[in-house]
């Protein structure tokens, strides 16, 4: 299985609005990667989502690289630098996990290479003039795990443990260093910029997180726990706990941004409090402009109900029975159409524009917010005049997740997604994520304009002159113990 956190991206998404260290909250860049890898069996990557669901229930600039679509499997990551002298780090990105965390020079059992291509490095808090170890004592290990830890003593440092929906792990300590970014400084224009982050170091990893086939050096995770980059740097006062992303699917590029994005203007749903994750109330579904009619206990929320918004995950799944009448709807005026089954995902030949011979689907939330999945987006093309339905019916997955609503990164796709943490909202907007949006700088009041790009291009075309098997990225997350 591949690691944890990995998500489709389009090609060069980008990141707004990390803080500089001083003053008011600036703008800043880290420069993300998206890789493709191969797989045998899509059924692999099926079970990612599944390890993802079990989690479920229970201005800094960043360019990504790569192709949001179902028939690639890969992931997104950014370059950081890390410590004094500072070094360079891959790190996957994930807006479903929490800490951050690299692989330590003490790791045994880390990867060395990696079948992505990169070069690995193990981070040595001692070889950092500016890097120091978290003892269990101090606030920031007190305060995540709500008390001190049993036997703790000045001189044993703050440990963690993350286990992930597929079986892989993490294990190590906390250490506090210097984390430097290319931080916006005007239109399309970036210098450095630093800030002292605490994160993980890695000291030993189980499952896939120990192979090198997709081997990173770490993962940073976007989630509301304090223990995350965002939280810590906002309640530094360094940033707003806002995050936005665009994934483009059509072109390639996108934008991904931590700060107030003020273009284009977004309208926005509450987020559910009190739930682990983006949680939100959806009132109901259109196809094609007609409403389903479903039964009211379908919209309720609770620990195992309800709807949740996962950038993480690459498909959307649906309660079995909103997942029967949306298909009867979207196929009512292809009643002889044929079908096959490829690696669990249904499929069919149509010759045409698929947005001109089917509906367009309107998920709507409460606050009148509604999300557009138009044909592009909920089927995806393998092969020549082939195209397979990106839904799941959530019936046949995890007994947990069957009367959940999980909308993933196909139906988020070509819109401008903001979690705004500090309202407790998220909303969207159809967009081109080829374009550029707007972020307001706290520091200067300036608003400037931050341009998707197209990083990874060149792997982009050698990829596409090659026949591939159908693959599909799924997203696997954690429990932090």
């Amino acid at each position: 299985m591949a690691p944890p956190a990995i998500a489709p991206v389009a090609a060069a998404l980008l990141l707004a609005a990390l803080a500089s260290l001083h003053g008011a909250a600036a703008t800043g860049v880290f420069q993300v990667h998206r890789k493709f890898t191969r797989a045998a069996n899509i059924t692999v990557h099926l079970a990612h989502d599944v390890g993802r669901h079990g989690r479920l229930l229970a201005a800094a600039d960043v360019p990504l690289g790569g192709l949001g679509l179902p028939t690639g499997s890969g992931l997104y990551y950014t370059k950081i630098e890390i410590g004094t002298p500072p070094k360079q780090y891959h790190v996957q990105v994930d807006t479903g996990s929490d800490i951050l965390w690299v692989n330590c020079i003490t790791c045994d059992k880390c990867p060395k290479k990696s079948g992505l291509g990169i070069d690995l490095t193990l981070y040595d808090p001692k070889g950092s003039s500016s890097g120091s170890t978290v003892s269990c004592e101090q606030e920031f290990c007190v305060a995540t795990y709500g008390d001190k830890l049993p036997g703790c003593k000045a001189s044993i440092p703050c440990e963690y443990s993350v286990t992930y929906g597929d079986g892989s792990s993490t294990t190590g300590y906390f250490v506090t260093d210097s984390l430097q970014y290319n931080q916006v400084s005007g239109d399309g224009q970036t210098r450095y910029g630093k800030a002292n982050a605490t994160f993980g170091c890695g000291a030993q990893q189980g499952g896939d997180l120990g192979s090198t086939n997709q081997a990173l050096d770490g993962i940073v995770g976007f989630g509301e726990s304090n223990t995350s980059m965002l939280s810590q740097l906002a309640a530094a006062g360094e940033v707003k706990k806002i995050f936005s992303h665009c994934l483009d699917t059509i072109s390639g590029g996108g934008i991904f941004a931590i700060g107030d994005v003020v273009q284009p203007k977004v309208k926005t749903t509450p987020l559910i409090p009190n739930m682990p994750h983006y949680n939100v109330k959806m009132k109901s579904i259109d196809v094609g402009g007609t409403a389903l009619q479903l039964p009211p206990h379908i919209f309720e929320t609770s620990e195992k109900k309800g709807t949740i918004i996962d950038s993480g995950t690459t498909l959307t799944y649906l309660p079995e029975l909103v997942y029967k009448d949306i298909m009867a709807k979207i196929f009512e005026k292809h009643q002889d159409m044929t079908f096959r089954t490829i690696q669990d995902f249904m499929c069919f030949q149509y010759h045409g524009s698929v947005d001109d011979g089917f509906p367009k689907i309107t998920f709507h939330f409460e606050g009148d917010l509604g999300l557009h999945v138009y044909p592009h987006d909920y089927f995806f093309q393998n092969g020549d005049d082939l195209y397979c339905f990106g839904f799941q019916n959530g019936g046949l997955q995890s007994k947990d997740g069957r009367d959940m609503v999980l909308l993933g990164d196909l139906v988020l796709s070509n819109k401008v997604v903001v979690y705004d943490l500090e309202n407790q909202v998220i909303g969207w907007t159809d967009y081109n994520c080829s374009s550029s949006i707007k972020v307001k700088d706290d520091k200067t009041g300036a608003s400037y304009t931050v341009n998707a790009h197209d990083i990874s291009s060149a792997w982009r075309r050698q990829w596409q002159e090659s026949l591939i098997p159908l693959l599909v990225t799924m997203v696997c997350s954690y429990l932090i113990f």
